[in-house]
């Protein structure tokens, strides 16, 4: 049911998000720099390559840009060891690509054919990657915060030393099962960071209108999970408390919650017109919180990068882009046999 107006004033404005960037922030190298700002780059030019292939009717089904929330799981990635789980929801491309996936295989599984990571049979919310460590893209709302708690359990039952980063939105952060999750993360102080990506408006209302608590690090201090709000916007501030994060995680003392403040420029998904905030509001956020311009301008200004060779980082990610994409819409559909693999496991001799 759409919101109405109240007081005169239109029911985009009520409620709008404030963005307070973090004080203190730390500083990245110019190497950190340069870093994050091709994996954040890659992740944007992907989502706007996704969206026309989407609007061409090549992307079939539900379709969830990661546009404006790159900082995010950049930053994690900066922060984790090799060998980290990761596990996500349905907006989960821009995850895919920071865990090191092939850009072709994930395009490839968004327009259904043969070299996508499932074989064209999972779409844009269903691919997984046991080499990178990545299980998921999950359509249920919060399903996946189960499934990356079980994961720590497995971390802590073969004593790896790895931690499970375990990714979930707003909305999801009010499911059920969140909360035995939390409660069987802290009995047993499994290695599990969550990720709670707060963009303001889960599938299309306001948390100030959704939630009672809308400080989401406090959301496990019934269960004794220490948490966090952070800078969503700032990979420099994303992988700082991240670092904090895992430390705890992987040295035994259990579950730790990262409430990352973030901010979606598209709607939930590619069929959602998002008239439940203003057009001035998206627009303040690109102009004045940009993850992505605000690396650029600090290799600019800080460290003395030529724009020439920005320019040309943009170029190298457009070329991987539209390789992608030229694959993805070239590689043959699934023969009809993939219909009947992949339903039962194959009993080992």
């Amino acid at each position: 049911m759409a919101a109405g107006n109240e007081a005169g004033k239109p029911a985009a404005e009520k409620g709008a998000p404030q963005h307070q960037p973090a004080p203190n922030i730390p500083q990245f190298t110019k190497d950190e720099d340069l870093h994050a700002y091709r994996e954040m780059l890659l992740i944007r030019r992907f989502e706007e390559k996704a969206g026309q292939l989407y609007g061409m009717g090549l992307i079939g089904g539900f379709c969830h840009l990661y546009i404006g929330q790159e900082a995010v799981v950049v930053g994690m990635q900066m922060a984790g060891e090799d060998g980290d789980q990761n596990i996500t929801g349905y907006r989960d491309h821009g995850h895919m690509l920071a865990c090191g996936m092939d850009p072709k295989g994930v395009m490839a599984e968004l327009t259904g054919r043969r070299g996508g990571y499932s074989r064209g049979k999972g779409g844009s919310m269903h691919m997984f990657s046991r080499e990178k460590q990545f299980f998921g893209g999950h359509g249920i709302v919060g399903a996946q915060v189960a499934l990356g708690t079980g994961l720590a359990f497995a971390d802590a039952y073969l004593k790896n030393g790895k931690v499970s980063f375990t990714y979930m939105g707003d909305g999801a952060a009010n499911q059920g099962q969140v909360y035995e999750s939390f409660n069987m993360a802290a009995l047993w102080k499994l290695p599990v960071v969550y990720v709670i990506e707060n963009n303001r408006y889960a599938m299309g209302t306001s948390v100030a209108r959704a939630s009672a608590q809308t400080d989401f690090s406090k959301r496990g201090l019934s269960f004794g999970i220490p948490g966090e709000q952070v800078d969503g916007m700032d990979v420099r501030t994303v992988r700082e408390a991240a670092a904090r994060a895992i430390h705890h995680a992987r040295s035994g003392e259990g579950p730790y919650i990262l409430e990352m403040q973030t901010y979606r420029y598209r709607g939930h998904s590619m069929s959602d017109p998002a008239k439940y905030r203003s057009k001035d509001e998206v627009s303040k956020m690109r102009d004045e919180h940009d993850p992505i311009e605000m690396v650029r301008k600090r290799l600019l200004e800080a460290h003395g990068v030529p724009e020439a060779d920005l320019k040309g980082i943009d170029a190298k990610v457009r070329e991987i882009v539209n390789e992608s994409a030229d694959f993805a819409t070239h590689d043959p559909e699934p023969d009809p046999s993939e219909l009947w693999t992949d339903i039962l496991l194959e009993a080992r001799a």
